[in-house]
């Protein structure tokens, strides 16, 4: 059975964040009371007295006799308790009022005792799976928490809702063929390298031997890929005929000289306009004789 415990509160006047801010900084805990109806109370209660009742709770399913300025202490449900995400500060508590002769719907949180065999003494993971039981009951036949002994589980072993041993009281609304608990085989972890031993690796450094022996190789293949270039702009030459001149290219030699074809052609065409026109003149001479 749930254990009842008193709280005293006052009514609050203010609402919001920022006002809520300012309670928490004075010491308050902004708190909301609603009925069976819907209807709501905005009240505020000594943060300190409220996390000192926790710690002495296992669970935070509490049934409370709450008392609002001064008036006749009114029994409540502790749902919902909102805690700062990465301080754990307590932000805000939500309760609700409720009948003692009415049942309600409440989830009850699993607590795994006992030690495994499979994880004693066959080195397995015991798997806590289902967190919280959703159960019905009246409040005063409420639990703090529901115990599940494990300390027969061997490894592929689970145990299900359904294999739970609750009080008849309790009627259990989660599915009977949820598991509970289980214990598998060890799972094996990859070795991680760490990255400080990554970044401290040094390089590989090539010698200066092998460089040298890369550029030599590189010249070889620019040489030989020169010459396969200068070879394909290369004239072809065709059989019987004799290899084309350029102009301005140089004769055979003659008595050891070279001689330019180009500039003995003028010279010839030279002699041959001087005979011409010296026939020329003779015969105009002979015509005026």
């Amino acid at each position: 059975m749930a254990i009842e415990t008193k709280l005293t509160a006052r009514k609050r006047e203010v609402s919001g964040s920022s006002a809520s801010r300012r309670l928490r900084r004075e010491g308050w805990l902004p708190c909301v009371v609603s009925d069976e109806k819907g209807r709501c109370e905005l009240i505020q209660m000594n943060c300190h007295d409220f996390e000192l009742m926790l710690k002495h709770h296992r669970s935070e399913s509490l049934i409370l006799d709450l008392e609002i300025d001064g008036r006749k202490p009114e029994k409540v449900l502790l749902k919902e308790v909102q805690h700062d995400a990465v301080t754990d500060e307590t932000l805000h508590a939500d309760f609700v009022g409720i009948s003692m002769m009415k049942k309600m719907r409440i989830r009850i949180p699993i607590v795994l005792v006992g030690e495994a065999i499979g994880v004693k003494e066959e080195d397995g993971v015991l798997d806590h799976l289902l967190r919280e039981l959703e159960i019905e009951c009246l409040p005063g036949d409420l639990v703090e928490a529901v115990e599940v002994n494990v300390s027969e589980l061997k490894i592929g072993d689970t145990r299900l809702v359904s294999e739970l041993n609750l009080d008849p009281k309790l009627t259990v609304l989660t599915a009977g063929d949820v598991a509970v608990a289980g214990v598998s085989m060890p799972r094996i972890e990859e070795e991680v390298v760490p990255e400080e031993a990554v970044e401290k690796a040094e390089p590989e450094v090539i010698g200066e031997e092998e460089k040298k022996e890369e550029g030599e190789e590189e010249g070889k293949e620019k040489g030989q890929r020169s010459a396969a270039a200068a070879k394909a702009s290369a004239p072809k030459e065709v059989r019987g005929q004799p290899p084309p001149r350029r102009s301005g290219a140089m004769a055979p030699r003659e008595g050891g000289k070279s001689v330019d074809s180009g500039a003995t052609a003028d010279k010839t065409e030279d002699t041959s306009r001087g005979k011409s026109k010296e026939s020329k003149r003779g015969k105009r001479a002979e015509d005026i004789v």
